[in-house]
Parts: C-alpha cells; sequence; structure tokens
C-alpha cells in the first residue's frame, strides 16, 4: 500500500514573501484559499492580465499586483512560490528556476512539479486542521474537510483557550505538565468514543 510521505507544517504566511504567478481562475481560487487561512499573509501575483475579481480581493488585503510577464528576476527574496498560469511551458520555467534557487514551489494540477500541496484546511479558532491525499485526490479533500466542518464543535476554541490558562496554572517541569493534561482531557476522548 502506498504511504503519504508528506510532513505537515503550518507556515506563519505573514513572515513569508509568497509569489503566485498566474491571473486567472486557478490564480484567484490559490489567492482566494491562501487569503483566508492566512489574511495577512504578503503576497505579490505576477500576470500580464488579471481577473476583476482577483484585483479586488488584493486590494482588500494588501497583495501586490504586478502587471508583466514572468521573469525569473521576481524570484527575488522569495520564500515560497505557486505557478498556475494556462501555459505548460511557462510553469515548467518557473519550477526550474525555483529548484536552482532552492525556492518551495507549487505547480498547480502538475503533482511531480511540487514541493507542497496546498490541502483541505478546517479552522475553529485556533483549531486548524489540514489535510491532505497526496495530491492524489482534492475532491475527498474536500468531503473530508466538509465532515471535519461537521464534527468538530464550535465551541471547541473555548476548551482550547481553557486548557492553555489551565496549562499556565499547573506546577513541576515539563513532563510533569503533559501528564497533568493528558489526564485533564482523556475524558474527552472517552467521551467520544462511548457517545
Amino acid at each position: 500500500m502506498e504511504r503519504n510521505e508528506m510532513y505537515p507544517i503550518f507556515l506563519k504566511a505573514s513572515n513569508l514573501n509568497i509569489l503566485i504567478v498566474g491571473g486567472g481562475n486557478v490564480g484567484l481560487e490559490k489567492l482566494s484559499f491562501l487569503l483566508k487561512s492566512s489574511p495577512n499573509a504578503k503576497v505579490q501575483m505576477i500576470a500580464p492580465q488579471f481577473l476583476e475579481d482577483t484585483l479586488l480581493l488584493a486590494k482588500k488585503h494588501g497583495v501586490e499586483i504586478t502587471k508583466k510577464s514572468y521573469h525569473k528576476k521576481f524570484l527575488e527574496g522569495k520564500h515560497i512560490v505557486v505557478a498556475c498560469t494556462d501555459k505548460v511551458e511557462i510553469n515548467e520555467e518557473v519550477y526550474n528556476d525555483c529548484r536552482e534557487k532552492s525556492i518551495l514551489v507549487n505547480v498547480a494540477d502538475n503533482p511531480p512539479l511540487c514541493d507542497f500541496y496546498m490541502g483541505g484546511i478546517v479552522t475553529k479558532g485556533n483549531v486548524k486542521v489540514a489535510i491532505s491525499t497526496n495530491g492524489k485526490s482534492p475532491t475527498v479533500a474536500k468531503r473530508l474537510r466538509q465532515f471535519f466542518e461537521d464534527v468538530i464543535p464550535e465551541n471547541i476554541d473555548d476548551l482550547v483557550k481553557n486548557l492553555n490558562e489551565y496549562r499556565k496554572t499547573l506546577k513541576g517541569d515539563f513532563d510533569e505538565k503533559v501528564e497533568a493534561l493528558n489526564e485533564f482531557t482523556k475524558s474527552l476522548v472517552n467521551k467520544n468514543e462511548k457517545g
């Protein structure tokens, strides 16, 4: 059986310089997805032309819009790049330029040319769940996202905040605190298993 060997991380997108190459529907989708999760992400978009909806969203979030064709000079200072033009050769050029500069890159709808995937995300306050199908099925990721949105209770954020306050009151070293929190939260898992 094939395994998903992706390593999930949560990026502070407001601390990174992100470039999206492409101004069409896929570019809008990638930008929307990113800003939904990280509304203060530092993003620049490059394309000869953009959809009106992209321009509106970009203005709302301070996204830098550059109406030019792609050139590798735009990679300067970037940490992450998403290539989503409708021209395969440009996407491949972006990929090769990024590999040369050790910049993480995602070429939309081309898993072999991706250092990372943008998976399904469920957010409830401080709780965030990311879902990956190893680039195999965005539809399954979407369905799982809908499932988790339904089953994770709305008040989960209150629980997280309360546990954080409780953690601050605990004495002892790290291991003792972990043990106390494990004991305190055990009933949550047992309750869900019985229910």
